[in-house]
């Protein structure tokens, strides 16, 4: 083994340079414990075979012998100190003798002064001495050294030496960085706004090189001799060789070079990463053996300390070496501005060369390597495209253009242009932005490519005109400058739609707003966002583990939802709002009840175990996910809100115009106008948003005096999928969004991946919504993680993208990367944090399993446990005491306001005798059913209780009957009668509604539910469009007292009456209502008198417990003679569930009993009085539910007649089905005989011939012979 050396040894197969082997051997000898036990083994061998001396290696032609011991007894002298020999180096040491000095050290005498000379008075003397102690300390005397090279220092000799047996050429190229410099730029600025880190010019370079080498194989060579014949070696891939410059604490510099394997294999952002661990393993003296195996080219960049051109030696046993020096303007262009360097097109540039093995290698293929690294540092062969690609940057890279000539006439033309870029960003922004956590992909758009406004990277440090911009005026930036303004503003995780909106004040305030620097979260902020991420993402997770395939809806892939709805409860608590209201459909919904509304994590442990209180519920109760609450939430700051969740259906968005309803009469109880103290939050599914008609119609109803609740904060919960079905077959736009645009709201898209972002956009929405009193809306646009339940494979329907959705991590994980690779949190606070929140929720959980769980009965408040709204509570008191008749005074009074009209108001002249009527109906009778209407109004208003009214046409009237509201004739001016009755009389709200049916009557049952003491009142304005809003019906109004303890007093008025009006105009469905009914669930009339109407109506204003009133009201009866009340009716009296016969017939003598409802009735009595009958009573049923015996014992009178049913409607409709199926309760059991029209599949004829002779056969076959 003699005259072998270190770099001739190889261990386990694997090469390093000499140079680290003798650093890593020196760290050896210091301390065996701090190096691998491989390296310790091969230490060791190489001292058994006398390979390593403590100073190096042997050279080739040195026989290795052990060192020479100092002599026995001597020990050999330590080195001096390396603060010595430096002082020993430059410092000179006096020669001159000093003189011979006395003791005066007694004890007696003071310590003598210490001497110093004085100044010179001579100035050339004073000078003189100056340049003495100037060169004393700029040159200090010192002596020749000779030093001797060991170590790394002696074997990076012997390799330079080694090297020189490589005959090498070397190749050399400037090459534009203008693209490397922009781009670079971008990449970072993407990273430093997302998950930190940081691409050097070097990670470019160096993969530029290696996507070179794989284009151009025959340079990834080197050459090899084996058994002493030449060799080309063509290695399978590229091994990327790194040289890392490493300072040493004594000055020194260490250089080792390890390897990236398989480099061509990588992506960039891989390539990036293999790079920095090598790196970083090289700093903290941890790199291996393996580390440096493999090397097929390397990469010197002494650019870094600013050197502008290298030609570093090509090694033995590589083919090439690749230098780079310093990026700088050309040395002739050194003084010149930036303004003159970018308007003569003048950049940095950088040298490279390639040096290599001219035996392997030759000088045009060199060449062809450096022109094709250029290629792609210029951009010209979509190598940047990859990059960003690779780092999720969403944005085009800049490509390489020629600067075009600088003229004035060109200057204004780009000053215009850039003009038109920030317009075009403002408007199309948007349609680039990164808003999809999904997948990334670059979003193009030519409206925002610098290329189609006469711009390129050339401009990028001229400085433009931009006019007013954030707000301010006058505003002068560089194109890089404004392109970083609006990338941040518009394109990054969120993009804003607001040009759309045609008022400039509105348009104006948003770009203040948002064109401000960016100002990244404090680190509070950021904690708590991470704390809210933490509690949603927990809650999920553990109730997947604790309840698998339980059905929840969960929220999972949206949970940035809730720091969002935080952002906006924070906010509204600081500011003093009374209150927030939430509606949203099932997705979610259990998590928003516990992190928003303060939900106990126990009460819902509880609902999925199946311990479900009997005594909580009266009725059939609901699913968990369906349940609301109410709670006041505490914000970060200490301030309080009220926050109220609607309980909904599974019908998705029917509970939007009923949060409307709610939030109104939130508003209206505070009783000032423009006070807009409660906030409705309205939460969307993608699908649902874009799909269902009732969202429209509740956006429509925003701004409309009758509904208008100060503006709806709408949130889409865009999980981009509806079920199975993709966004492609649910909508026609672009957006789920797109249609929202023509009420002019600001639109949001935002990347619920980023809830930095989302909570940002949170806080601009709410803003928004508090200074224009208009509905915003966010889009945050996430993933549903599991099927459209818990127990559904999403992945049958679509597989591709539930195959990203496999693979991606937690919003909360995403979060946390960020965070720790921007150094704001480490990984250690994360996983405390999180484990702190599994940790809460099993302890609750297994106290909830062992102990069970009694929730807070419905109506009890307190805790936070479902808690019913303060407007729901005392149902169950009864009514002692009242009547619903009036004073004469009071029925007179409100005559009298009928023609008190305001000074100067001119009445329409048919209107002005229909008021005068009204009066003298007081005094005289024959009140009509108009007017009777308005006498319940009236006389409720007078006791202080508030009425509200709306449907189409609800002030006049479809049929011309109320009259509510009087319109001057002249000005228009409105005038309210009912309004100036006493000065402490209850509101009056009348309104006309939007031409539609399933948005307003969901706003008024919502309006009902939360003010429970006003009589709330909708109209159809025919019964048979009623069905409009049937999902309102049944969901809602016959049902929600049942499913979540919500009552409600809302009364339906539904003209109804068949009158030759045709299918369309004729049936309000009496036959689906009373399906509706039981449980004592609704109170179902069909008044046939103004007074029964009348006292009906102030009835419903105070019963309890409150429940909805479905009255089935007259079209024909409105003028009708016949059908009128007397004075005495309304002073006296109460509501008639059924009125017996008033003929005055003799009992006895009653052969037939007719049984009938509402308009019909009238037509029966005429036909009676034509035929003279005195054999056949008629009597009416006022009330079908909730069943009663009054109707029986009007029959008793008659026990031994005939019982016949009849009614307009076809046999098949109508109540005959009902009224048959209740034969016990209302007849005694007694059998009924049905007149009616034949069964029909549509409600009536639309034949007014056909109609006729229906109604003269209904008659013949009423009165004639029994069959």
């Amino acid at each position: 083994m003699k005259g072998i050396t270190v770099a001739q040894t190889q261990v386990s197969g694997n090469q390093a340079s000499p140079e680290f082997i003798a650093e890593y051997y020196r760290q050896y000898l210091q301390d065996s414990q701090t190096v691998s036990p491989e390296w310790r083994s091969y230490f060791q061998q190489m001292e058994s075979l006398g390979l390593m001396n403590p100073d190096g290696v042997a050279s080739r032609d040195t026989e290795l012998a052990p060192h020479e011991a100092a002599p026995s007894g001597q020990t050999a002298p330590s080195p001096a100190p390396e603060s010595e020999t430096r002082v020993e180096a430059y410092e000179s040491t006096p020669t001159a003798i000093p003189a011979r000095t006395l003791d005066v050290s007694r004890s007696d005498l003071p310590p003598a002064p210490r001497s110093r000379a004085a100044d010179p008075s001579s100035p050339y003397a004073a000078r003189e001495a100056a340049e003495i102690e100037h060169n004393r300390h700029l040159a200090p005397a010192a002596e020749d050294q000779l030093e001797r090279l060991k170590g790394i220092n002696a074997a990076i000799a012997k390799n330079m030496e080694a090297s020189l047996s490589v005959p090498i050429a070397t190749s050399y190229r400037q090459i534009p960085a203008k693209v490397l410099i922009e781009n670079r730029i971008q990449i970072n600025d993407h990273l430093r706004r997302t998950r930190g880190g940081k691409v050097s010019f070097t990670h470019l370079i160096g993969y530029a090189i290696v996507e070179a080498l794989s284009e151009l194989p025959e340079m990834n060579v080197r050459y090899e001799l084996r058994d002493g014949k030449p060799y080309i070696f063509h290695p399978a891939h590229v091994g990327f060789g790194l040289a890392i410059d490493l300072p040493k604490d004594d000055g020194s510099r260490l250089l080792v070079t390890p390897v990236v394997p398989k480099a061509d294999t990588l992506s960039f952002h891989e390539f990036v990463a293999a790079y920095e661990e090598l790196v970083r393993k090289a700093r903290e003296g941890k790199l291996t053996m393996e580390d440096y195996n493999g090397a097929t080219v390397t990469l010197t960049n002494p650019g870094t300390l600013g050197t502008l051109m290298s030609s570093p030696r090509l090694m033995v046993g590589q083919g090439s070496i690749i230098g780079v020096g310093a990026t700088a303007y050309p040395a002739e262009w050194a003084g010149a501005s930036d303004e003159q360097l970018a308007r003569a097109g003048v950049g940095k540039i950088m040298h490279m060369s390639s040096t290599y093995d001219h035996r392997v290698i030759q000088g045009a293929l060199s060449g062809t390597f450096l022109g094709t690294v250029e290629k792609k540092l210029k951009g010209e062969d979509g190598f940047y495209e990859r990059v960003f690609n690779s780092e999720k940057v969403p944005y085009d890279p800049y490509g390489w253009v020629r600067n075009e000539a600088d003229n004035n006439y060109s200057n204004q033309y780009k000053a215009a242009n850039v003009q038109r870029l920030i317009h075009a960003y403002r408007s199309s922004g948007h349609l680039i932005a990164d808003t999809d956590p999904l997948d990334y992909r670059v979003r193009h758009h030519p409206d925002l490519c610098l290329c189609n406004y006469g711009l390129s990277i050339w401009d990028l440090d001229t400085e433009f005109p931009i006019g007013v911009y954030g707000g301010k005026k006058n505003q002068r930036m560089t194109l890089r400058e404004l392109l970083g303004h609006l990338r941040d503003t518009y394109t990054r995780t969120s993009g804003i739609e607001y040009m759309h909106i045609q008022d400039p004040e509105q348009r104006d305030w948003m770009q203040r707003e948002i064109e401000q620097p960016y100002e990244p979260p404090t680190k509070e902020v950021r904690a708590a966002i991470l704390n809210r991420l933490n509690a949603a993402e927990a809650f999920e997770s553990f109730l997947q583990t604790k309840y698998v395939g339980q059905k929840r809806f969960s929220l999972e892939g949206g949970e940035s939802l809730i720091p969002l709805l935080l952002r906006v409860m924070d906010d509204a608590a600081h500011d003093g709002l009374a209150g927030v209201t939430i509606g949203m459909a099932h997705r979610g919904r259990l998590n928003v009840l516990v992190n928003v509304a303060g939900k106990s994590n126990a009460q819902i442990f509880s609902e999925f175990e199946g311990n479900l209180d009997p005594g909580s519920l009266q009725g059939s109760g609901d699913v968990k996910y369906h349940l609301g609450t109410e709670s006041v939430y505490e914000s970060y700051e200490g301030c309080h809100t009220q926050v109220y969740i609607a309980a909904n259906p599974s019908h998705l968005e029917a509970v939007d115009p009923v949060v409307q309803g709610i939030v109104r009469a939130q508003q209206d109880k505070v009783g000032i106008e423009g006070d807009y103290g409660y906030m409705p939050v309205l939460i969307h599914g993608d699908a649902a948003f874009v799909g269902q008609g009732v969202v429209y119609e509740t956006l429509n109803m925003s701004q409309l005096k009758a509904y208008k609740t100060g503006g709806t904060l709408h949130i889409i919960v865009n999980n981009q999928i509806g079920f199975t079905t993709s966004p492609t077959n649910a909508r026609s736009t672009i957006y789920c969004t797109d249609l929202a645009k023509g009420l002019q709201v600001p639109i949001f898209h935002v990347n619920a991946d980023d809830p930095e972002m989302v909570t940002r956009v949170a806080g601009l929405a709410y803003r928004f919504q508090q200074k224009f009193h208009k509905d915003v809306i966010i889009d945050m646009l996430c993933y549903r993680r599991r099927g459209h339940n818990e127990g559904d494979d999403p992945s049958m329907t679509q597989p591709v993208m539930y195959g990203l959705i496999d693979n991606l991590p937690s919003t909360r994980t995403v979060y946390v990367n960020n965070l720790i690779g921007r150094g704001d949190i480490t990984d250690a606070e994360a996983k405390a944090a999180m484990e702190d929140f599994r940790a809460k929720l099993e302890r609750i959980f297994e106290e909830t399993k062992e102990h069970g769980y009694k929730p807070t009965r419905l109506g009890e408040q307190g805790g936070n446990d479902w808690n019913l709204p303060a407007s729901q509570t005392n149902q169950n008191k009864e009514m002692i005491g009242w009547t619903s008749a009036i004073p004469l005074d009071v029925l007179q009074r409100i005559g009298d306001s009928q023609v008190a009209y305001p000074e100067d108001f001119a009445v329409h002249p048919k209107v002005a005798k229909l008021l005068q009527r009204r009066q003298t109906m007081t005094r005289e009778g024959n009140i009509d059913w108009g007017f009777g209407e308005l006498l319940a109004f009236g006389s409720i208003l007078m006791e202080g209780t508030p009425i509200r009214m709306s449907g189409e046409d609800a002030r006049r009237a479809t049929f011309v009957q109320r009259h509510a509201v009087i319109h001057d004739h002249l000005t228009g001016q409105e005038w309210t009668p009912l309004a100036f009755l006493t000065p402490d009389q209850g509101d009056f709200m009348i309104y006309d509604s939007s031409l539609s049916e399933f948005a307003p009557l969901g706003f008024e049952y919502g309006y009902s539910v939360e003010r429970p003491e006003a009589l709330t009142l909708w109209e159809a304005q025919f019964g048979d469009f009623t069905f409009g809003g049937q999902t309102i019906i049944d969901e809602f109004i016959s049902s929600s007292a049942q499913k979540w303890h919500q009552h409600s007093s809302l009364v339906l008025l539904l003209p109804h009456g068949f009158e030759g009006q045709g299918p369309d105009h004729s049936s309000a469905r009496i036959e689906r209502f009373l399906a509706l009914c039981a449980e004592d669930n609704m109170w179902v009339v069909q008044p046939s008198t103004p007074a029964n109407h009348f006292h009906m109506l102030r009835a419903q204003a105070y019963r309890h417990p409150r429940t909805p009133l479905v009255v089935f009201t007259p079209k024909q009866l409105l003028r009708l003679r016949a059908a009128v009340s007397q004075i005495s009716d309304f002073t006296s009296g109460e509501f008639q569930r059924a009125i017996g016969d008033t003929a005055g017939l003799d009992a006895a003598g009653v052969s037939r009993v007719i049984i009938c409802t509402g308009r019909v009735y009238y037509d029966l009595v005429a036909e009676r009085d034509k035929r003279q009958d005195r054999t056949t009573a008629i009597v009416r049923l006022e009330q079908y539910y909730p069943l009663h015996d009054d109707l029986r014992e009007i029959l008793d009178s008659y026990p031994n007649a005939e019982l016949v049913w009849v009614q307009d409607e076809p046999a098949n409709q109508g109540a005959w089905t009902f009224v048959s199926a209740h034969r016990d309760v209302f007849t005694g059991g007694r059998d009924l005989r049905l007149v009616s029209r034949p069964a029909m599949a549509a409600p009536s004829t639309g034949n007014s011939t056909f109609h006729k002779e229906q109604a003269l056969a209904l008659m013949e076959a009423a009165f004639g012979a029994t069959l």
